[in-house]
């Protein structure tokens, strides 16, 4: 039997409480976690989880460091660790530069900020316990940082072939413990129709791809081509044909597309790779968010 990964899930206005619901029925189909991604208020749906849940992990990937205090996240992560009886993980991270520009951050260095943010955080008094801090990695220097001071770390977008030589950079104990939390957000789109689903999984990651830091972290991962190809399409301000240079094999490489079948062996070819916690996100090539649901239920029941 295949074993089963976690899935991604964010609150959308209006469609709140049907979410919690969706929880619930994540909770039933035996999925291994819930995680919350940045945007909408990843940590007041995992509050609401902890208390409209049984027994699933769940927990955030990310929030992000710069958009609350870090004494009010410290308090806010200990509430909800306490309230799940220890199921939450607090994963963090340091986002993308749009994103500091939108909220109107002013950021320093990432490894810089991100070891000054915990610290700060296991220092905030009257939190009682606090649960597994997990640090959003991409490239070998956050990497290592995690492997010094947090309980875990997550990929979003990570690539499947490059994922060992990532790990490399991890203490051996935190590779092999079932304690070090190590997850990866995989762009997930199920269908029968493989081309559409491809489109889909193309539409998804075109800005990723145009991001300095995404783009450096996939060169390195052996797809320089694809990424100068991005730089050169971007420059021209051609969004459309970021795309289309976004190669198959690079695509099958960071996302997982197509039956339910081929999903779930590319499931199961994650965990080989080193990720205790592959977290799919769903998308659907034939509707929304909850289609995409009962497409990802129909696959692993």
């Amino acid at each position: 039997m295949a074993r089963m990964p976690a899935v991604s899930l964010a609150a959308v206005p209006g469609r709140r409480q049907r979410t919690l619901e969706l929880a619930q029925e994540i909770e039933r189909h035996g999925f291994a976690g819930i995680y919350c991604p940045s945007f909408g208020d990843g940590m007041g749906l995992c509050l609401a989880m902890a208390l409209t849940t049984k027994s699933i992990r769940f927990g955030t990937t990310i929030a992000i460091i710069y958009n609350r205090h870090v004494a009010d996240y410290a308090h806010s992560a200990s509430m909800i660790h306490e309230l799940s009886g220890g199921r939450f993980v607090f994963g963090v991270g340091v986002s993308h530069g749009p994103t500091h520009q939108a909220m109107g951050h002013h950021v320093g260095k990432p490894l810089s900020d991100m070891r000054a943010f915990v610290e700060r955080l296991r220092a905030v008094p009257g939190t009682n316990e606090l649960p597994p801090v997990a640090l959003a990695t991409l490239r070998a220097k956050m990497v290592q940082l995690a492997g010094e001071i947090a309980d875990g770390m997550v990929w979003a977008n990570g690539s499947r072939s490059h994922m060992q030589a990532s790990l490399a950079h991890l203490p051996a104990e935190k590779r092999t413990s079932p304690d070090f939390f190590i997850g990866n957000m995989i762009p997930t789109c199920i269908s029968d129709d493989k081309e559409a689903a491809a489109a889909v999984m193309r539409r998804t990651l075109t800005g990723y791809a145009m991001l300095p830091n995404y783009n450096n972290y996939w060169v390195e991962a052996g797809y320089e081509e694809e990424m100068a190809a991005v730089r050169e399409a971007a420059r021209a301000g051609d969004r459309d044909r970021v795309a289309s240079v976004l190669s198959d094999r690079w695509l099958s490489d960071v996302t997982l597309y197509g039956s339910a079948a081929e999903v779930r062996e590319g499931v199961e070819a994650w965990y080989d790779a080193g990720i205790s916690t592959p977290i799919l996100v769903p998308s659907s090539a034939d509707g929304g968010q909850m289609k995409a649901f009962e497409e990802l239920f129909a696959a692993f029941s």
